[in-house]
């Protein structure tokens, strides 16, 4: 795509795992140059681990540089605070107190830097927690996520690193805010991104419905749905497809496609309340109608009627979507080992293209040295941080 909306910004990030690198993604995504600190000599963490966490730094940190530094060392600060002289923006998502041990705290590098929007990805906003350690599964925990995902007496994580993605977008809108303001005011801000409170919003739709009605919802794996038809089907093929038929105009459709001649003419189906009440009498005759269809022909039918319809995927299933491939939806992606992959784009179009990729996934250190030019630092300077080992 042509010219991006970021381009010009310059974004310097202390970050790990999953939150703050998120951030730093949806600002280099838009086309800000993002510069990724990381410990000298073998950088980020996150680039190693196992497990779940395998794919932490590939999905993250494209469309970024790597400045491999040694912040223990007196010219590892110093090119550092040269970088942020002339930043727009510092992102940090480390345990309360890392940044400010290191002279880079919100205070000192807003004196260097009056105009610098300072983002903090943390745990907690400020308040009686904020000196926690915190997880995306612990807030999902304390925060009502997982009771509302698993079944009675057993919270489940959702099967995601939802608060970490979502602080992370939400300390860029900060950003964004920060950035518009300045302006205006010719100053930057502290802006804060809380794990814990952005997992309290993803609950604000149960507690306004606590509000209104005086009760508490159930867990969401066992609660009647507010639509008729709002559920997962088994096929003749032996597969699954999930399929709804939510609204009045879509009821008589639903059924004269799918042999429900009995169900469209009931009297005491006629409303949508009606429908919903006598679910557990409608979805065994529903559910022996669809098992009739295969998945694809009945995939088909739904997307022909216009009706609510989806596969029961996996992730593995979306390397191959067709929708995702033809839109730009998948950014191709080198891994560290040298295979080539595609990994989801931020879910925006501009102009009907989405954002993709202008920097592969960078090995450590791999612009340390464009990095020191830029800042003024000459060949002999850089050779001899790089032989101290402050530099890579």
């Amino acid at each position: 795509m042509g010219r991006l909306p970021l381009e010009g910004v310059k974004v310097v990030e202390f970050v790990h795992m999953v939150m703050g690198p998120t951030c730093g993604l949806v600002l280099a995504d838009l086309g800000a140059d993002v510069v990724k600190v990381e410990p000298a000599p073998d950088g980020d963490n996150t680039r190693r681990l196992a497990g779940s966490g395998t794919g932490f730094f590939a999905a993250l940190n494209r469309n970024k540089r790597s400045l491999a530094v040694d912040l223990k060392n007196p010219d590892g600060i110093a090119l550092v605070r040269r970088l942020l002289a002339e930043a727009h923006v510092l992102v940090e998502n480390f345990r309360p107190g890392a940044m400010d041990r290191l002279g880079l705290g919100w205070d000192e590098v807003s004196a260097l830097n009056p105009r610098l929007v300072y983002c903090s990805c943390k745990g907690f906003l400020p308040g009686p927690y904020e000196h926690r350690t915190a997880l995306d599964e612990t807030v999902q925990m304390m925060g009502g996520l997982a009771y509302m995902t698993g079944l009675p007496g057993r919270p489940l994580r959702a099967g995601s690193s939802v608060n970490d993605i979502m602080g992370g977008m939400f300390g860029a809108i900060g950003i964004l805010a920060a950035l518009n303001e300045r302006h205006e005011t010719g100053r930057g801000r502290h802006v804060q991104s809380g794990l814990f409170e952005n997992n309290v919003l993803l609950m604000a739709q149960h507690m306004a419905q606590i509000a209104a009605t005086g009760r508490e919802p159930p867990p969401m794996s066992t609660r009647t749905p507010a639509w008729p038809v709002y559920d997962i089907f088994d096929t003749a093929d032996g597969e699954q497809v999930f399929v709804g038929a939510v609204t009045d105009t879509q009821w008589p459709i639903f059924c004269d496609a799918f042999g429900l001649a009995e169900l469209a003419a009931d009297p005491t189906l006629s409303t949508r309340t009606e429908r919903v009440n006598a679910r557990p009498r409608t979805l065994p005759i529903i559910a022996a109608a669809l098992k009739g269809w295969s998945k694809p022909d009945l995939m088909a039918r739904c997307e022909a009627l216009g009706l609510p319809f989806a596969p029961i995927a996996k992730p593995a299933d979306l390397f191959d979507d067709p929708h995702l491939n033809a839109s730009g939806g998948l950014v191709p992606t080198t891994l560290a080992d040298g295979r080539p992959t595609k990994l989801p784009a931020l879910p925006l179009a501009f102009d009907g293209e989405r954002p993709g990729l202008r920097r592969d996934l960078s090995k450590v250190g791999e612009h340390d040295a464009e990095i020191a030019r830029e800042l003024g630092y000459g060949a002999a300077e850089i050779a001899r941080m790089r032989a101290a080992g402050t530099l890579v």
